[in-house]
């Protein structure tokens, strides 16, 4: 076996051990006849409401990504969000977030831009989230009083946060290396140059800070989608702290795991429910719905937006990760 599919390989199953350690303390020792109960008594009507939210949120995000895709190419929001979700689909089913690539190497191939020119605006789009997690963090952290436990983490988090944001602030606001200097760099120096100056030139663009503000949007919306499924199964929780909640998830889920985030949607979820005082058995009932209510709706658009789209999941997957490099003909858009 090749070294680079071996870890590939070691990679997805280390996702998979984590996610089933995290399902088995889940799951344990809780009372199921309780469980089914309660999922017995959801509210639709708040469930239907948390699809829609969700849903939209995506759209939101795909008019984040068409505004920091100017700089580059020209693309509408409805086919930035069908890239979405096609990316969507593949993290459903796949492990390690691959479909952060998808969607990029999707939009780089309709606009004609070369996918190490797309990924920029990926990054830009995960450096405005981080900023607005720890914004929500400090808002929370004043409106509710938190756990002593929690008030001290995210205490450390927000400095980590701030930390991190100022380095990759001052990273990208310095001038590009003079062109003798990046002749004498590395290929991997080389590539990082080029996703630099791409998001030197999101930076300047005109569309950024609209950009930032509707990541504020697609945020909200999933915080709000969150807690519809909070108030459908009858938890009794503010809104402020089923953000709170939703923020630990998002910050337990940030680095790519198993398919669907499964496992560790579930662990957080739990560990967040139960800093407030729910009853594990109760805390466990709501993970294993709240997942679904998140994960089938975007399953079924994910498979109807990567159909529509002209290439399969897996020649997509493979024109990526090949030697040769992606193939233009692969991503032609169905009549």
């Amino acid at each position: 076996m090749p070294l680079s599919k071996r870890a590939g390989w070691w990679k997805e199953a280390a996702a998979w051990v984590v996610a089933a350690a995290c399902l088995a303390w889940v799951l344990r020792g809780i009372d199921l006849r309780r469980l089914w109960v309660e999922v017995l008594r959801l509210r639709w009507g708040w469930v239907a409401l948390a699809v829609a939210s969700q849903v939209l949120s995506y759209v939101a995000q795909g008019w984040r990504w068409q505004l920091l895709l100017k700089p580059v190419g020209t693309i509408s929001v409805p086919r930035a969000s069908q890239a979405i979700y096609a990316g969507l689909f593949t993290n459903e089913v796949l492990p390690l977030r691959v479909g952060e690539m998808v969607r990029a190497w999707l939009v780089g191939r309709w606009t004609g831009v070369e996918l190490l020119r797309v990924l920029p605006s990926v990054f830009v789009e995960r450096l405005f989230d981080c900023l607005w997690l720890a914004a929500g963090i400090g808002l929370t952290a004043i409106a509710l009083p938190l756990p002593p436990a929690l008030n001290r983490q995210a205490d450390r988090l927000g400095e980590l946060v701030l930390i991190v944001t100022a380095l990759f602030a001052l990273f990208i606001f310095l001038g590009r290396p003079s062109q003798p200097r990046r002749a004498r760099r590395s290929k991997l120096l080389g590539w990082f140059d080029s996703v630099v100056e791409g998001v030197q030139a999101i930076r300047r663009s005109p569309s950024f800070y609209g950009a930032m503000a509707v990541s504020l949007l697609f945020l909200l919306l999933q915080a709000f989608a969150f807690w519809c499924v909070i108030v459908a199964y009858g938890i009794g929780l503010s809104i402020w702290a089923g953000v709170v909640v939703f923020l630990i998830v998002r910050l337990g889920t940030a680095v790519p795991n198993a398919p669907a985030n499964v496992g560790t949607f579930q662990f957080f979820t739990v560990v967040g429910l139960l800093l407030f005082g729910v009853h594990k058995t109760e805390a466990t009932g709501f993970s294993l719905v709240a997942f679904l209510v998140i994960t089938v709706p975007l399953l079924g658009l994910g498979f109807l937006a990567l159909s529509r789209s002209g290439a399969t999941l897996w020649s997509i997957r493979e024109q990526l990760f090949s030697p040769s490099g992606p193939r233009p003909e692969d991503a032609r858009v169905k009549p």
